[in-house]
């Protein structure tokens, strides 16, 4: 929705920290604009692990395979950003450190919920006090816990966190949840799920699908590893 002349002529939309009178955070929603415009991501819990698959920008012949979406924030534990990247690298370095020091201090993985709060919470701070934009990205952080509990949030730009059995992120991501709601079910094994996810990508993408600019991973209950998915794995997926 446009907003009103008035509030840019009265500059409510000028600081994070500044409430229009209607109650809203302009900045906030210019911000959720941009995490519109970045390329898709999905998230999945699966009956046997954990899912994540994401469209990549445009591929580039000269681009080497090291450029990647999907990031390992422990070895439970995974993460994707839509919007800008590099908004989602600085949060998940520092949710890549939690995990760190959590594991040196207690001897013990972390449990993903912590690492959600930790970036919800630095998203939160910047829509709080001057001087700083909102982080204009949403991420999805899905891993299994010690105990063997899979999950699966989305933190949004104001610092909201959200538990999900099955969601998107990033553009089209209404189309691609309208066919998660139909296609989804609890007991989808994570090769089924990869499949679902691509199947998913080449109806909403349809001529803009390229395997090529597809990033993939994947955490099994049975040994909790972060594994990423290779071309050559995607392209039999895509099948």
């Amino acid at each position: 929705m446009e907003m009103p002349l008035q509030h840019q002529i009265m500059g409510y939309d000028r600081v994070a920290s500044m409430f229009s009178p209607e109650g809203r955070l302009l900045q906030v929603e210019y911000a959720e604009k941009m995490v519109k415009k970045g390329f898709a991501s999905i998230g999945l819990i699966c009956s046997d692990g954990v899912v994540i698959v994401a469209n990549k920008k445009t591929y580039d012949k000269l681009a080497l395979p090291e450029t990647v979406k999907i990031f390992e924030v422990d070895s439970h534990i995974a993460a994707t950003g839509s919007g800008m990247l590099s908004d989602a690298r600085v949060l998940i370095d520092r949710a890549q450190l939690n995990a760190q020091q959590h594991r040196v201090t207690y001897d013990e993985a972390i449990d993903v919920e912590s690492i959600v709060k930790e970036i919800a919470d630095l998203k939160q701070m910047t829509t709080q006090f001057g001087g700083a934009r909102p982080f204009g990205v949403f991420i999805i952080i899905t891993g299994i816990n010690p105990d063997g509990v899979k999950k699966l949030y989305v933190t949004d730009v104001a610092g909201n966190y959200f538990a999900y059995k099955a969601t998107a992120i990033g553009e089209n991501d209404k189309e691609i949840k309208d066919e998660l709601e139909k296609r989804y079910k609890d007991e989808i094994s994570v090769d089924d799920g990869i499949k679902l996810c691509l199947d998913i990508l080449k109806k909403v993408l349809k001529k803009q699908f390229d395997i090529r600019r597809i990033d993939g991973s994947c955490i099994r209950s049975k040994d909790k590893k972060f594994m990423r998915l290779s071309q050559e794995a995607l392209k039999r997926y895509a099948k």
